[in-house]
């Protein structure tokens, strides 16, 4: 399991809680994608699970710290939906649960970890929450989310909520240069379409991913100019969404560049790119543009059995009659 340097704050203030008597029987992490809260979990869970921690470390050495590094605790439940499932089912909480009311089989702590909260079903959710209610003694925890405001008010209200804030991007992008060879707009660039996840701009920068990411890039003047069914084989993809999401990136800088704030860009690797759509579409142009981006994304997110192929045709074909009258004439 990886540490990452941002972590040891939030590491520090946690474990002090715990060290002073008071640290929550439920812990509720909110954080993006790539921040490493599972690493942070971890941790946390190390320490509480070791019997002879020295000060804010495990000590590495007792049966414990081996059967966690071993990864074969018996006490360490980590719940999460079956492979190819979304949802969390109320069977999978409950067998968990009616184990945590008998004795720890290593006679210390017990820590329940669900990874990603929002997979809870609603039956799941509040068989949860009857246990967070009175939770069995000496049991710990931790659920990850990204967007707490998805789980039950009434479960959130029985969790510390523990926000993992992003580094300074000055700290992440010192931590990217020492893990890539990206350039230096690059790193910037992935770090920002990243939302500042350092891990996660570090996934992206990885060259199958970034070279997909530059394929759009490169594709949109064209298609912009000519026939924009050409940009379909390169947003037709597992991770449309992802690829949806760094062209409402471009557009959003397009409109910044207008008002001036090209130093604040996304994508400062691609400013010629921005450039020739802020100078191609008016702002109203691009506005629509964006919200019509965004809607589709939600959809491809979020509408079961979606045919992807056919709604981003649609949407394609529906763009293109958007800026053909802004775009007339006008060459990047």
């Amino acid at each position: 399991m990886n540490w990452y340097p941002w972590l040891n704050p939030a590491y520090r203030q946690i474990l002090g809680l715990h060290q002073a008597g008071r640290g929550h029987h439920a812990l509720l992490i909110q954080a993006l994608p790539g921040m490493g809260d599972d690493a942070l979990v971890w941790g946390i869970g190390r320490w509480l699970m070791c019997r002879q921690p020295e000060g804010l470390k495990s000590c590495g050495h007792c049966h414990a710290c081996q059967l966690m590094q071993a990864g074969t605790h018996p006490d360490w439940y980590r719940l999460e939906a079956e492979k190819g499932k979304t949802t969390l089912g109320i069977d999978a909480v409950r067998n968990v649960t009616e184990k945590l009311y008998h004795h720890a089989q290593q006679g210390g702590a017990k820590v329940v970890w669900l990874p990603d909260a929002a997979q809870l079903s609603e039956a799941a959710a509040n068989a949860l929450l009857k246990t967070l209610e009175e939770p069995p003694q000496n049991t710990w925890f931790m659920l990850s989310c990204e967007e707490p405001a998805r789980l039950l008010a009434t479960l959130r209200s029985r969790c510390l909520l523990w926000h993992l804030q992003v580094p300074d991007e000055a700290q992440s992008l010192n931590w990217l240069q020492k893990q890539s060879t990206a350039s230096a707009e690059e790193r910037m660039a992935a770090l920002r379409l990243a939302a500042g996840a350092p891990a996660a701009a570090l996934a992206l920068l990885e060259p199958k991913v970034w070279q997909q990411r530059q394929a759009l890039c490169q594709a949109l003047p064209a298609a912009l100019q000519g026939d924009m069914l050409t940009l379909l084989p390169v947003l037709n993809h597992e991770q449309a969404a992802q690829r949806i999401g760094w062209l409402c990136s471009l557009l959003i800088d397009a409109a910044k560049w207008q008002h001036g704030a090209g130093a604040y860009i996304t994508n400062p690797d691609q400013q010629a790119a921005v450039n020739g759509l802020a100078s191609l579409l008016p702002a109203a142009a691009i506005d629509r543009s964006l919200r019509h981006w965004m809607a589709c994304r939600d959809r491809l997110l979020h509408v079961v059995a979606v045919n992807r192929e056919l709604l981003l045709t649609d949407q394609l074909l529906g763009w293109e009659e958007t800026i053909k009258p802004a775009a007339a004439g006008i060459h990047l």
